[in-house]
Formats: structure tokens, C-alpha cells, sequence
């Protein structure tokens, strides 16, 4: 990848990985690889996730009980690691999504006053 793609792509807020996995959860069972492809899919290629960084979120979605995972295969024939989102993981997520949609619309009050204001 090129330094002018490296820099089209934005760095993930701590903690956002982990909303996003379980987001992506959601669909169903998925293994590794396919979780950070449908992240970088989904955001248009904006975000990346490194396997450095999946695969540690995932172990650590597993000890909290927010996702399960099971033995399978790829759709390529390969054994895969299958993580499926819990319902401790849903609920979760739903949290997770209220505190992420009031962040934003806090960060958004701030640069930009002026629009808020004339929404009002």
C-alpha cells in the first residue's frame, strides 16, 4: 500500500474496534478474516483492521462473554475460528451503539456551534 493510501485510512478511537466487531457479529458467525474485510468494506475502505489488533479483540470479547467461538470451515476449505455474537455481546452492542451515538453528537455540537444552533 502506498503512503498516500496509508493516509486516506483513519485510525480507530480505543474501543471502537470492539463496537465495530460486534456490529459486524450481528450477521452471523463469522471467522476472522471475514470480520475485517466486512469492517473495511463497509466504512468504503476507510477503515483497516490489522490482524494485530483483531485478533486480540476478539480473545478479549471472548473473556468478557460478548462473543463465542467454534472450530469450522472457510468458505475456501481452510479450518477457521467461527465467532458468533452472545446475547451478553447484543447487549452490549446496544449499549455500547447509545454511548457511541451520544459521542458523536457531542463532538458534532462542538465544531460545529453554529449548525446547531440554527437547528434549534
Amino acid at each position: 500500500m502506498s503512503t498516500k493510501e496509508q493516509n486516506e485510512h483513519l485510525g480507530l478511537l480505543q474501543g471502537t474496534l470492539d463496537l465495530l466487531i460486534l456490529r459486524t457479529l450481528m450477521v452471523g458467525p463469522t471467522h476472522g478474516h471475514a470480520i475485517a474485510k466486512a469492517i473495511e468494506f463497509n466504512s468504503d475502505d476507510v477503515l483497516q483492521v490489522e490482524q494485530g489488533s483483531l485478533y486480540p479483540a476478539l480473545q478479549r470479547l471472548i473473556k468478557r462473554r460478548w462473543n463465542s467461538v467454534e472450530e469450522g470451515t472457510s468458505e475456501n476449505n481452510r479450518r477457521a475460528k467461527f465467532y458468533r455474537l452472545t446475547a451478553k455481546g447484543r447487549r452490549q452492542l446496544a449499549a455500547e451503539t447509545s454511548k457511541w451515538d451520544k459521542l458523536v453528537a457531542a463532538i458534532s455540537r462542538i465544531l460545529r456551534p453554529a449548525e446547531q444552533k440554527g437547528q434549534a
